[in-house]
């Protein structure tokens, strides 16, 4: 929490008590669940929190904006986002039931209204978004084939509509030569100091 606070200071007194009551959610879900890995819940706000976070600082999303979170697991990023912009609206996706199940239980707990979670494969999927975000879920040219065709025309945000995902600093054999001549890169050691962010980058293509 601590983390929390010094890289958002302007967090509200609900969104810290909503943060912090995550640690004990997971745990909890953690020991009937293997939501996230037993040997990381300990650093459960470092490695899956202010990472999932770290997003902010890419974006700021306009109030109204659709997010597609593609392959959300046990909710990361799309709690820890979903908790800082309450006005973003997020369809949580994955094919395992019992991962969405334990989305579902945190999000009512901590009173979340802002998610929704969609047990389906991704290539069964349709839908709009303004922009699909994912972490740690497949290679980015197929992260890039399953976006494309679920992102809206319709423009909300300053950043044109398209995918962020999470991934390590070197993706090369990941994309294509086409791909890499439009996408960004956000390394986040730019706006986190802690070791563990050092070779971890957010990309982004716009589509």
């Amino acid at each position: 929490m601590d983390l929390l606070r010094k890289y958002f200071p302007e967090l509200t007194d609900l969104q810290l008590h909503q943060y912090e009551a995550l640690f004990s959610e997971y745990k909890n879900w953690n020991d009937k669940i293997n939501v996230i890995s037993r040997k990381d819940i300990d650093n459960l706000y470092l490695h899956h929190v202010l990472h999932s976070m770290s997003l902010i600082k890419v974006i700021q999303f306009t109030k109204g904006t659709r997010i597609l979170d593609l392959g959300t697991g046990g909710g990361f990023p799309t709690i820890p986002l979903a908790i800082y912009f309450p006005n973003v609206f997020f369809d949580a996706l994955d094919s395992t039931k019992k991962k969405l199940t334990v989305i579902d239980e945190i999000a009512e707990s901590i009173g979340l209204r802002n998610i929704q979670t969609i047990h389906q494969r991704v290539e069964e999927h349709r839908g709009h978004y303004h922009f699909v975000v994912s972490r740690a879920v497949a290679a980015y040219s197929q992260l890039s084939q399953w976006s494309k065709p679920l992102i809206s025309k319709q423009q909300i945000s300053g950043r044109p509509n398209g995918l962020f995902c999470y991934k390590g600093i070197h993706i090369e054999s990941e994309i294509t030569p086409e791909e890499k001549r439009h996408v960004e890169k956000f390394p986040i050691s730019d706006y986190f100091e802690e070791d563990y962010f050092k070779e971890k980058s957010i990309y982004y293509q716009a589509m």
